[in-house]
């Protein structure tokens, strides 16, 4: 059981810094960022390994298939193969595993930034829109691997105000860079967020 499991949604605008500290990869201008209980940036070798990433981007290379992308990184991290077959099952991408990266959808290689993102079993994940481009069947076979039920403690970052209340358990909402909500999800309503943009 991770002892920091919970899910911290991001809301509202300029958000998107929030994932470069926690990810280590940059330094604050004041103040200490802590993460999985290391001081960043200083620790962030021992940080990076623990964190799954799903940016915006898939960050996957293109030219390779889903399955050659998910290899490189499994061997990245120490990460039997048999894991990666069962992810691509998950997701529903064992007939299509073999295509290149470049030749899928915007939402078959979102599937695959997930899987990747959670193939070592992180102990934190960052999530930026991650259910973009994603339709609802899509979006309920990766749930397992990133949503509420996953197990790691989640970082999301999202435009989507509904899922978003529905994934967290802490809201920090910003307008002009500035914390305007942070609290419990439950005493956050759509509409307070909504004021935000």
């Amino acid at each position: 059981m991770n002892p920091f499991a919970e899910a911290f949604v991001y809301l509202g605008s300029y958000r998107d810094a929030g994932h470069s500290f926690v990810g280590a990869l940059l330094r604050p201008h004041a103040g200490v960022t802590r993460v999985l209980g290391r001081d960043l940036p200083r620790d962030g070798w021992a940080v990076r390994g623990r964190v799954g990433l799903l940016a915006h981007d898939p960050m996957l290379y293109r030219e390779l298939s889903a399955r050659e992308n998910l290899r490189f990184h499994a061997r990245l991290h120490g990460v039997a193969a048999g894991r990666i077959e069962a992810l691509l099952d998950e997701v529903g991408l064992l007939g299509r595993a073999d295509e290149p990266v470049r030749s899928l959808s915007r939402g078959l290689a979102q599937r695959v930034a997930i899987c990747r993102a959670a193939l070592h079993e992180p102990e934190l994940l960052l999530l930026d829109e991650p259910l973009a481009n994603l339709d609802p069947g899509a979006a309920a076979a990766v749930d397992g691997l990133i949503g509420r039920s996953a197990g790691p403690t989640r970082v999301v970052i999202s435009h989507d105000v509904e899922h978003g209340l529905a994934e967290a358990d802490l809201v920090l909402g910003l307008k002009g860079g500035r914390a305007v909500i942070c609290q419990p999800a439950g005493g956050v309503s759509a509409q307070d967020v909504r004021g935000l943009y």
